[in-house]
């Protein structure tokens, strides 16, 4: 069997939308899957559209996914160099045999001459205005003009690009991993530039040429591609070249499903549409992204490869590993999968809450160093281990346990006009005295001994348990009281009782 090679090609024109990031990892897990090769190729064909730090975005995102690539920028490889801009010496020979061979031609219409052409079909009615069979032949090329006015006016060094030459009247038939047989009949097809005026290829020759001289084998892209799979079929004719096999995913789709998620609708929808966060340098614009707002690189993986797959079991939860093992492009759907938002909550939650306690502390210092506090490793340890459960989001941990560093201040009033009566001065004082008398200060021994009190004074666990609450954390909130004593420790306990005293009235 042909060895699985398969590649991600982006263009850098802007941070890697979470679509772009499937591709990439359909591509990843297909090779690794199959003992095959993964390629990065950098496709800046296009220099007008070329973005400052769009390319170094796309290798940061792949490694905090995880996305590990065998040969391409960066890391180089027997095909290199992997970046197109510094390949563009191959491709004339390719577009000149394609020339020379009838397959392709010289077209020197200026972009006046184009136009016209566009309104004279849009005055008889013409549906589609574009340069193909039918209009070719009023056009200014090198098929209307004789072969001694195609040679002046190259010689002379009139702007030129050029075009392949579709054929009249032909079912191109394209065999999809995911959709089956595709035909689409040529009279759909315009003549595609294949050479720029400005000495570089489009992406229609360069992907054709850099698959084949890098030995692609599978070619898994977005479906937004399928339309122009008819016209790479046909270069892959003409040069004599045996195609790869073509798969195409299905869009990404809005939460509501109402068409397909795009930059556009990052922030703007209320969630991240990009990795990392991205920092516009033509106007300082910033979008955000899943890892600084606070997602697990292992979540957004496991939620990303189920946008599309359907692993035929019950199973959500994956690794890499296991996704590796379990992924088959048979399984891709055909039809667009609707993004949800709050699932991708849910998946980092998960992650979150099985992450080990001192994970979760690293985590937490790394908020802490943010804010100026330094807290001793094991303390964070076991509030990590009592707030994971309760956080979605990293953010969150510090939302969830900022009271075990930064002592109440103020009191919830709800909470305090609640729970705040006459009696509960002098309860709270006997419990701060019956927690100096417990030895094994553990969670277990606190719950027991704060519950035997409640027991043997006549009262109420909420009268005695949501007022111990209150003036440890300041509100309603936060893990079992016990717990949180039991990690404040005696004096820190006692300290904060005796505060809300003072503050709320003995």
């Amino acid at each position: 069997m042909k060895e699985v090679r398969v590649r991600f090609a982006p263009s850098p024109t802007g941070p890697l939308h979470i679509g772009g990031v499937r591709t990439a990892l359909y591509n990843y897990l297909f090779a690794r899957k199959h003992n095959g090769k993964f390629l990065l190729r950098i496709e800046d064909t296009d220099q007008t559209r070329f973005v400052p730090g769009a390319e170094d975005y796309i290798i940061e995102s792949f490694k905090w996914c995880g996305i590990e690539y065998d040969e391409g920028v960066g890391i180089g490889g027997p095909h290199a160099p992997y970046r197109q801009s510094e390949r563009k010496d191959l491709y004339k020979a390719y577009a000149e045999q394609l020339i020379n061979e009838g397959h392709a031609y010289y077209a020197f219409d200026t972009p006046e001459e184009l136009d016209q052409m566009r309104e004279r079909l849009k005055a008889k009615g013409v549906a589609t205005t574009q340069y193909d069979a039918f209009t070719r032949m009023e056009m200014v090329n090198s098929l209307t003009l004789s072969q001694e006015e195609t040679n002046i006016r190259l010689n002379s060094g009139d702007p030129y690009v050029i075009r392949i030459l579709i054929p009249e009247n032909e079912e191109i038939t394209i065999n999809d991993l995911i959709r089956g047989e595709v035909n689409v009949h040529t009279s759909r097809l315009d003549d595609k530039v294949l050479f720029k005026s400005d000495g570089m290829p489009t992406y229609h020759l360069a992907n054709i040429v850099d698959d084949h001289l890098m030995e692609i084998s599978h070619v898994i892209r977005g479906e937004e591609w399928l339309p122009s799979a008819p016209l790479h079929v046909l270069l892959y004719r003409y040069l004599g070249w045996e195609p790869p096999q073509f798969a195409h995913l299905p869009l990404l789709l809005k939460p509501d499903g109402n068409g397909k998620l795009s930059k556009r609708d990052g922030d703007r929808l209320g969630f991240p549409v990009f990795p990392l966060k991205w920092t516009d340098p033509q106007n300082g614009e910033i979008s955000s992204g899943y890892r600084e707002s606070g997602y697990l690189p292992d979540a957004f993986v496991n939620m990303l490869a189920l946008l599309g797959w359907n692993p035929g079991t019950e199973q959500e939860i994956f690794s890499l590993g296991e996704l590796v093992q379990a992924f088959s492009i048979e399984r891709v759907g055909k039809s667009g999968s609707k993004f949800d938002p709050e699932k991708a909550k849910w998946f980092n939650h998960h992650y979150l809450s099985q992450l080990p306690d001192a994970t979760v502390a690293e985590l937490l210092s790394d908020i802490l160093t943010e804010k100026g506090l330094a807290v001793e490793m094991n303390f964070l340890t076991k509030v990590a281990g009592l707030v994971k459960d309760r956080a979605v989001l990293i953010p969150d941990l510090w939302d969830q346990s900022h009271f075990f560093f930064i002592a109440p201040e103020t009191y919830d009033e709800k909470i305090v006009q609640k729970f705040w009566k006459p009696e509960i001065p002098p309860i709270l004082k006997q419990v701060s005295g019956s927690i100096i008398g417990i030895d094994d200060f553990s969670t277990e021994k606190i719950d027991h001994s704060l519950k035997a009190f409640i027991q043997e004074n006549g009262l109420g666990m909420g009268q005695v348990m949501n007022t111990l609450r209150l003036v440890l954390v300041g509100g309603s909130f936060g893990p079992g009281v016990a717990a949180i004593i039991s990690v404040l420790g005696k004096e820190e306990t006692q300290s904060r009782i005796e505060r809300a005293l003072k503050t709320l009235g003995s």
